[in-house]
């Protein structure tokens, strides 16, 4: 056995060295701590613990800095027929906002004079070339009316589109005969505040006589296989009505979102292509194929908004066909909420009225947003481009809130999802 003081000796041994490294460590942290510790106190602000001021105003609660979503980017297919080209740059015009993307489709009718002059304007416009968010489609569709060449048009926008843009959330299919009652900026700052999942689509599953006037029925769409525009051709026999999905049916117009509109494109469960297959021989399928998809896809069902976020006049019975608005209609239509209407008659008064009063666009220039930084009032303020995430919204904003929230509300919404009665 070792002697007792043995024990000792060996204890000063390591105190020593013990103490002189906790020595030397804490004089290291001292002088870390004092380097990290900023000047203007921002960074590192909220690890300072708050001292006492003699000032009053000190002492008054600050309240907290609410961060705001990012705005999201839209994706507009604005389409248009022989002698529309004018319609499509107006409507263009009116809906342009450097965060959004924009592919615009003149049917293949359209003379290539028409097509050539929309061209030119896109081209010589300064914004469109500094951005590169606007593309105008080549090679063309012929559209036949009430024939899936609609359906087609719109995949093949809402394709390029993907192919294009990475970034965009929401997919959008106009017609040169609808008009925005809101601005983007209007627009963009509602749509911060809402799950990127929904979808807006008017749908039902209540077909009623559209089941013996368009789902039995067979027709074939000649704009498939003739380069010549004439209507739908009529074949004697009927078809039963498919059980293996439930058909629906609804508006044409809708906002959808960027995951539903990957889906029906790559279609990963052949559903989206089963269903494109059957609504080729069916009468006016754009207003049933992409209802019918989504509410038979589980993946998407529960995301839909039962309104395509239009304001449409209709005959009265059977609603079939849209009236065009007029002056009469301004206060209904911005009463709605809705922040596009249709349709338009080409140059009527109604659309210079939108756009003084709920636009504050001027003839031929855009409608005015958070990142037009131009020149004085006289001049056109969207040549210059600032910021494209500063919105300004204004009434049409409220209008259109008041619009989502009468439509989310509980239990409205949920009961309204992809109804099978």
């Amino acid at each position: 056995m070792l002697p007792s003081y043995g024990f000792s000796t060996m204890e000063r041994r390591w105190r020593i060295p013990l103490l002189a490294s906790l020595s030397v460590s804490l004089v290291l942290f001292l002088i870390f701590a004092i380097s990290l510790k900023p000047s203007t106190g921002t960074y590192f602000k909220f690890l300072q613990k708050e001292e006492k001021s003699m000032f009053v105003e000190d002492h008054v609660v600050q309240e907290p800095v609410v961060s705001l979503p990012a705005p999201p980017r839209l994706a507009y297919l604005i389409s248009g027929h022989k002698g529309d080209g004018i319609r499509i740059r107006r409507t263009l015009q009116a809906l342009y906002h450097p965060r959004n993307y924009y592919v615009l489709h003149l049917d293949l009718e359209a003379p290539p004079k028409e097509r050539v002059e929309l061209a030119r304007y896109l081209r010589n416009d300064p914004v469109f070339q500094e951005v590169g968010n606007v593309i105008l489609i080549g090679k063309a569709n012929i559209v036949t009316y009430r024939g899936p060449t609609m359906v087609a048009t719109t995949l093949h926008g809402a394709a390029i589109l993907l192919k294009n843009f990475k970034d965009w959330d929401w997919f959008i299919n106009l017609s040169a005969s609808d008009y925005p009652l809101a601005t983007q900026d209007d627009i963009l700052h509602v749509f911060s505040f809402l799950p990127r999942d929904l979808n807006f689509i008017e749908h039902t599953s209540d077909i009623g006589w559209k089941e013996f006037q368009r789902a039995k029925p067979i027709i074939i769409d000649p704009g498939l296989y003739m380069n010549r525009k004439t209507d739908i051709f009529w074949a004697t026999q009927k078809r039963a009505v498919p059980t293996a999905y439930r058909l629906f049916t609804g508006s044409a117009w809708a906002v959808l979102s960027r995951s539903f509109m990957e889906y029906t494109i790559m279609g990963w469960d052949n559903l989206p292509r089963v269903l494109l297959m059957y609504y080729t021989n069916f009468v006016s399928s754009p207003e049933g194929y992409f209802h019918t998809v989504i509410c038979n896809s589980p993946e998407f069902k529960n995301t839909t908004v039962n309104h395509d976020l239009h304001y449409i006049a209709w005959d009265n019975p059977p609603k079939q066909h849209p009236l065009s608005l007029t002056l009469k209609d301004f206060q209904n239509m911005t009463g709605s909420g809705a922040p596009f209407a249709r349709k338009f008659d080409k140059e009527d008064p109604v659309l210079n009225f939108i756009d003084k009063q709920l636009l504050g666009r001027t003839p031929g220039k855009f409608t005015p947003g958070g990142w037009c930084i131009g020149g004085a009032a006289s001049e056109d303020s969207c040549a210059t481009r600032g910021d494209s995430t500063v919105l300004r919204p204004g009434p049409g904003a409220q209008r259109l809130q008041g619009l989502i929230e009468r439509l989310l509300a509980k239990p409205k919404f949920r009961s309204e999802q992809c109804i099978f009665l």
